[in-house]
């Protein structure tokens, strides 16, 4: 998996052309700016010509493309919500959705590498770094000239974060960190990560830790059924020397690391409808093709079946997440609204991704159809920043004001 093992010219084009063209039933274009349109347009034509001839390949050898971070760059797609001072856009929330989803239709690798880059390394240095954080790093990580990881989950601590055993002492000058976190997307490549740890008063910090610091490894995950074209891996410390200038002084506590997450879950929101509209895009025009029986199997109401409740969660999915850009916008939304969104997305994505799997038949579980891989993939992201189960819990301790769970 490592991505030496296949230089980008050893990966070939597919020759399959990409006709994507996205669902709007209820006229969702109307609701959007004309930036929101252009900024659409670029990044779709970007993932037409950088992703999409070559993902397949990329998934099937398990490949992460490094050059595709400077493209990213290159493009906005790395903290587009950062002010423009710091290298960032400077745009709003919706403009940050659509670049989710339409990275996302092209895979869910490819939207894990930038909202992990925006949303959890971008956007704790930006809330809570000093201005000399800011200025180093922000302008570096937007442009892709640096890659970005976030520390929080460790091999005993998934959904109970507060019970990291990750530390750091005080020594002086430094801080020495000891400790190790487990399913770190863009770890293995990155320059900068942004850990959270326990300080010997067991309150949690984040701390900047740069490739290079003696005692910082981050070994590969290898054995991967999904997000087969990104990078994941750990991050392990040994008595490194952290330091005091790297600690992000504006924020600690556990509701630090969550505010990331409440960005990072947003983005996942649009992102994994994108995979939805790609798995419908390519199942309505295949029952419009495929012949069976003389005619289009279009034409059998089965098949007609699966498609308008394709069209109808994603019509619904469209509408949840728009009116949420617009509270995030506000600075109005909540958590829980995250949380309804984020899983609602998975949900009717991975349901989509299995209807329009069928619909293509056999052909539906080769690479020349991308429902397979959009598959495997929503089965990480279905558990990734907070699995299926425990947005549903927070939604339920919402609703009744009683926590299911410490």
């Amino acid at each position: 998996m490592s991505s030496s093992t296949h230089s980008p010219s050893k990966i070939k084009k597919s020759l399959k052309q990409d006709r994507y063209e996205q669902p709007d039933f209820y006229g969702i274009d109307d609701l959007l700016t004309e930036e929101h349109k252009l900024i659409r347009s670029s990044i779709r034509e970007f993932v037409k010509r950088e992703i999409s001839p070559y993902i397949e390949d990329w998934a099937q050898n398990a490949h992460f493309p490094y050059e595709i971070v400077k493209k990213f760059g290159d493009i906005g797609a790395f903290g587009p919500t950062i002010p423009q001072q710091y290298g960032g856009g400077g745009l709003d929330y919706i403009s940050y959705g659509i670049l989710m989803q339409e990275n996302e239709r092209g895979d869910s690798g490819m939207r894990s590498t930038a909202s992990v880059q925006g949303s959890l390394v971008m956007y704790p240095i930006y809330k809570f770094g000093s201005e000399e954080q800011r200025k180093k790093y922000l302008p570096k990580l937007a442009s892709g000239e640096w890659l970005g990881c976030f520390g929080l989950t460790e091999p005993d601590h998934g959904s109970n974060p507060s019970g990291m055993v990750t530390n750091f002492k005080d020594a002086g000058d430094h801080y020495v960190l000891n400790g190790a976190k487990m399913w770190i997307s863009n770890s293995p490549k990155a320059d900068v990560a942004v850990v959270w740890a326990k300080n010997e008063a067991g309150r949690i910090h984040g701390l900047i830790v740069e490739r290079g610091m003696a005692g910082f490894s981050t070994p590969e995950t290898h054995g991967k059924w999904s997000l087969r074209a990104s990078t994941t891996g750990e991050l392990v410390f040994d008595n490194v020397k952290v330091p005091k200038e790297n600690l992000l002084p504006g924020k600690n506590g556990l509701g630090a690391p969550m505010m990331c997450l409440d960005s990072a879950r947003y983005g996942i929101a649009w992102g994994a409808l994108g995979a939805a509209m790609d798995c419908y895009d390519s199942a309505q025009r295949y029952a419009k093709e495929r012949i069976q029986f003389g005619k289009p199997i279009g034409s059998f109401q089965l098949v007609q079946k699966k498609l308008a409740e394709m069209l109808t969660e994603i019509t619904k999915a469209q509408l949840l997440n728009w009116r949420l850009g617009v509270l995030m916008n506000e600075g109005k939304a909540t958590t829980v609204q995250i949380s309804m969104a984020k899983r609602n997305s998975i949900q009717i994505a991975l349901e989509i991704a299995r209807e329009a799997r069928q619909i293509h038949g056999g052909m539906g579980i080769t690479g020349e159809y991308p429902m397979m891989r959009h598959m495997m993939n929503l089965e990480s992201v279905l558990t990734y920043e907070g699995t299926h189960d425990i947005h549903l819990l927070i939604l339920g301790n919402h609703i009744t004001g009683i926590p299911a769970f410490s």
